[in-house]
């Protein structure tokens, strides 16, 4: 088969960019994948920052940036199946099969009838998210969590560091890295993270560098440090030599956009033998069940609380972590293939 695939965030480098390639790049295996994205480039830092067999994988010149429906028209006829994520817009395609992916809780999807009817599935990345969409025709709508390689996230030797992972938006602070900072500066000026570090790690464009600037300017003179744009096998590191991961995602927010959906950077931590500490909301109570699995949290007076509690080593912090380490077989990479080729049989043959 011929396949198509069209993320306007490629260059982004986030979970969603993740999650497409990720099945871009299993699909290639046994079928002639194309990626509509202009630099080439990309797919080489995609690889080396996921972790990704890209060799097989060939960008294509990208039609569905321009403003040319006829172009969109004309290059989509050509292929069995056209996959899109959406960013808010119901990309114009006649693919023969079309499937369209939302990372993030639209409440208000426009499509006309017409547009409607070219698409056989809608795949949300969890029941958070679909319980948001509103979608107003009948497509069938399904939820397949996104693919964490459990494998490649191993525990060693734990450190008492705790570890956030998560792009540095500066458009919205999405992951509220300055909440979780203050949070740490707040324990370390009480002096209750004696010998303590705190990490912070993720993504970052050109247009976040400011925003990463005023964090590293807060965090002066605290036992933090910053990993930015780093490769897979550093992320790993960090999370192996981590006791504890914050999230904050969603914190503070009312609108479902502006949540975590759902959160792959937890399950890495817990399949690293970490213990989430995550805010209770969006798509991480799909993955922790406070007080079993590691701990949710709504106030920062509560993070802290649950954070102090696990600084200090028990039985229950080591069946917390088994059971964390079982949660995260949900999310492999195996089962989230496997569900891409029932629906890909489903509407394909």
């Amino acid at each position: 088969m011929k396949i198509g695939f069209y993320n306007p965030y490629f260059d982004s480098y986030g979970g969603g960019e993740r999650y497409v390639l990720t099945l871009a790049s299993y699909w290639s295996k046994r079928h002639d994948v194309h990626i509509f994205w202009d630099d080439k480039e990309m797919l080489s830092k995609a690889e080396e920052r996921f972790g990704l067999d890209v060799s097989k994988l060939t960008c294509i010149p990208n039609v569905f940036a321009k403003k040319n429906i006829l172009e969109k028209l004309l290059v989509s006829a050509s292929y069995d199946l056209m996959f899109f994520l959406s960013d808010g817009s119901i990309p114009t395609s006649l693919g023969k099969r079309n499937i369209l992916h939302f990372q993030v809780p639209f409440s208000d999807i426009r499509m006309n009838s017409w547009k409607a009817r070219r698409y056989n599935m809608i795949v949300c990345n969890s029941e958070f998210t679909r319980k948001h969409i509103h979608c107003p025709y009948d497509i069938p709508m399904t939820v397949i969590y996104p693919p964490v390689d459990t494998d490649a996230f191993l525990p060693a030797k734990k450190t008492k560091t705790i570890l956030t992972v998560g792009r540095f938006n500066a458009l919205y602070e999405a992951k509220k890295q300055e909440i979780l900072l203050n949070a740490f500066i707040t324990l370390s000026q009480k002096n209750e993270a004696k010998g303590w570090r705190f990490i912070l790690a993720g993504s970052a464009l050109p247009s976040d560098k400011e925003y990463v600037n005023r964090l590293q300017k807060l965090a002066k003179n605290y036992p933090v440090d910053f990993f930015v744009n780093q490769p897979l096998a550093v992320l790993q590191r960090l999370y192996s030599a981590a006791s504890l991961y914050w999230h904050g995602a969603g914190y503070g927010e009312q609108s479902p956009e502006r949540m975590e959906h759902f959160g792959m950077s937890t399950v890495e931590s817990m399949a690293a033998g970490c213990i989430p500490i995550v805010y209770n909301g969006g798509g991480q109570p799909e993955i922790i069940s406070d007080g079993k699995n590691g701990y949710t949290w709504k106030t920062i007076d509560e993070l802290l609380k649950k954070t102090q509690q696990s600084m200090v080593l028990s039985t229950k912090n080591k069946t917390m972590v088994e059971e964390a380490k079982k949660t995260t077989q949900r999310f492999s990479k195996e089962a989230f293939t496997h569900e891409f080729d029932l629906i890909l049989k489903r509407i394909c043959g």
